[in-house]
């Protein structure tokens, strides 16, 4: 099996501390970076801008418009070609780091990210999910270059929504089941594909063993050592996964299941995370390792992370099953990375034969 490798490791620089936001205009001054355009989010600004520094330097600020598609891209890049701005800062979640990031790539602008969030690796990776107007997932962008900087204040994220953590958890969890089913079928581990697998085992490890802990320091608004491992396993070890292996970590089933999912409207109110922590467990389904799906589900119960469909309030027609099966088994899903045969009839199959075992 070969496959695209090509390392893209991390940021040209990561910082995590307390008041990290308090050193952003030393990092932009000896960027020489004075005329920024930033993007935010809409809730998550109302939340975090009492936080952001009064920077001396010109700023324009801009709601990001809620998805990150090729117009939003478009617009933006545009608007920075005319006000010519020299830098861009994206603050909030994943998709608006996301666009603040394909917004850099169309404009060779450096990009700084800081997240107010730990529910999905996108601060760290040098990539962008791009979506149509109506939320259906198009496609991943992969830039030739990497984020300027990613500098996150942990006492902001501690205060982030708890279901957006545990929808980071669902996400990062993945690393290791995606991975594994395609790592595991190399006969010589290259030593990048190596550090992908190490660090994908270690996003499993420590989200199975602190999780617990790094929710009840969330719900007391207490950091502990749990909250901080668990933040940086969804940031900093996700991205390292797909950054060291390239194709050979980056998604594979749950991320195809999720990505097919959102050919149904009714599937948008739920998190990127929860989604994708259901497409583990059909992705073990065709793996038939039913000895890992329980051992998985006490974890999934406690976090309340859905084990089925009807955990999402969704509710499939013959006709609903058959669109998502046909957009997971699309020629150049990354589902086809795995060592069985994927048809859209053995994913409706599974899809249903998970029901069935998680209802009881």
């Amino acid at each position: 099996m070969t496959k695209q490798l090509i390392v893209r490791g991390a940021p040209q620089e990561y910082e995590l501390k307390e008041n990290a936001w308090h050193s952003l205009e030393s990092h932009l001054n000896r960027r020489k970076l004075k005329k920024l355009l930033i993007l935010h989010g809409e809730k998550s600004w109302n939340a975090v801008k009492d936080y952001f520094p009064d920077l001396s330097i010109t700023k324009s600020f801009h709601y990001y418009g809620g998805r990150c598609t090729d117009t939003a891209a478009q617009g933006f890049a545009s608007l920075c070609k005319k006000e010519q701005f020299d830098g861009i800062i994206a603050v909030g979640g994943g998709k608006v780091a996301d666009l603040g990031k394909f917004v850099a790539y169309k404009t060779a602008l450096p990009i700084i990210i800081l997240p107010t969030l730990a529910a999905t690796c996108a601060a760290y990776t040098p990539l962008s999910v791009v979506y149509n107007e109506e939320g259906v997932m198009l496609r991943y962008d992969i830039f030739p270059k990497a984020s300027d900087l990613v500098l996150i204040d942990p006492e902001i994220i501690l205060h982030s929504p708890r279901e957006l953590m545990i929808a980071g958890i669902g996400d990062t969890l993945a690393k290791w089941y995606e991975s594994h089913a395609i790592i595991s079928q190399l006969a010589v581990k290259p030593v990048e594909v190596q550090v992908a697998e190490f660090a994908a085992q270690k996003c499993r490890e420590i989200l199975l063993e602190k999780s617990t802990e790094a929710l009840k320091a969330m719900e007391q608004k207490e950091m502990n050592q749990a909250f901080i491992d668990v933040m940086e396993a969804n940031i900093l070890l996700a991205g390292m996964v797909g950054g060291f292996g390239d194709e050979y970590g980056r998604t594979a089933g749950a991320h195809s299941i999720h990505d097919a999912m959102t050919v149904l409207p009714e599937s948008h109110h739920q998190l990127h995370g929860n989604k994708v922590a259901y497409g583990i467990l059909v992705q073990l389904m065709i793996e038939n390792d039913l000895a890992e799906i329980e051992a998985l589900l006490p974890f999934y119960h406690q976090l309340n992370l859905p084990t089925n469909l009807a955990d999402m309030n969704l509710h499939l027609t013959d006709t609903e099953y058959q669109a998502v099966a046909d957009r997971t088994c699309a020629p150049g899903e990354m589902i086809h990375l795995m060592k069985e045969t994927i048809t859209p009839e053995l994913v409706i199959q599974k899809m249903k034969e998970l029901e069935e075992l998680t209802s009881k």
